[in-house]
C-alpha cells in the first residue's frame, strides 16, 4: 500500500520544522529558544506547529520516547540463543534507521547540554526499560534473583554504555554512524570483560 500525499506531506513538514528548530536550539539553547521563533523561522502558523508537535521537547526526541515497542520487537525477532549483549545491541540499531548521523548529532549535543532535555532523556531510558526487561529475564532467566532484577540491570547497563559511547562519539565530531556502534561493542565489551 502506498504512502498516502497527506502523510509525505506532514513528514515534510515535520521534517522542515525539526531542521529550522535544531539550527536554532545549537545557534541560541533550547531553553532560550521559543516556539515562536521556531514558527517564524519555518512559516508555519503556532496552531500547526502543535498539530504536529506536543511541545519543544517533541521537536527533539520525537516519538523516540515511544521506540520502546520497536526495540522490544527487533529484539524478539533476534534468535533465542543469541547472546543478550549482542540481542541487545542489534535490536537497538533501529533507533538510528530514521536519523542522519548529522541530526543525531546535534540532538546528541543538545541532550548533553540541557537539563531538561537531559531529564527527558533520562525518563525515555526508563521507559524503555520497562518495555525491555521481561524479554531479557524471559532469555536470560533470574539466576535466583528477585524478579526483574536482572532484566532492569541488563538493560541499564546497555543503555549506560550507548551513552558512554555517545558521549565519546561526539566529542569525536559525530558523523559516522558505523563508529558510534564500533563505540558501544567496545564498551558492552568493556563491561562485560571487566576491563
Amino acid at each position: 500500500m502506498s504512502e498516502r500525499l497527506w502523510d509525505r506531506t506532514r513528514r515534510r513538514v515535520q521534517e522542515e520544522v525539526v531542521d529550522a528548530a535544531l539550527a536554532l536550539f545549537l545557534e541560541q539553547g533550547f531553553e532560550e529558544t521559543t516556539v515562536d521563533q521556531v514558527v517564524a523561522a519555518t512559516g508555519i502558523s503556532r496552531r500547526s506547529f502543535f498539530r504536529y508537535f506536543g511541545s519543544k521537547e517533541d521537536i527533539v526526541f520525537g516519538d523516540l520516547a515511544e521506540q520502546g515497542p520497536v526495540i522490544l520487537a527487533a529484539l524478539r525477532a533476534r534468535p533465542d540463543d543469541e547472546p543478550i549483549w549482542e540481542a541487545l545491541a542489534h535490536a537497538f540499531e533501529v533507533i538510528g534507521e530514521h536519523t542522519s548521523p548529522e541530526r543525531g548529532a546535534a540532538i546528541g549535543r543538545l541532550v548533553a547540554t540541557t537539563p531538561a532535555l537531559r531529564a527527558a532523556h533520562l525518563e525515555k531510558h526508563l521507559r524503555w526499560q520497562e518495555a525491555l526487561a521481561p524479554e531479557v529475564e524471559r532469555r536470560v532467566g533470574t539466576g535466583g534473583a528477585p524478579a526483574g532484577l536482572v532484566g532492569e540491570a541488563v538493560v541499564a547497563t546497555l543503555l549506560a554504555c550507548l551513552d558512554a559511547a555517545s558521549t565519546v562519539w561526539l566529542r569525536q565530531g559525530g558523523g559516522d554512524l558505523g563508529e558510534l556502534r564500533r563505540l558501544t561493542w567496545q564498551a558492552l565489551d568493556a563491561v562485560r570483560s571487566g576491563r
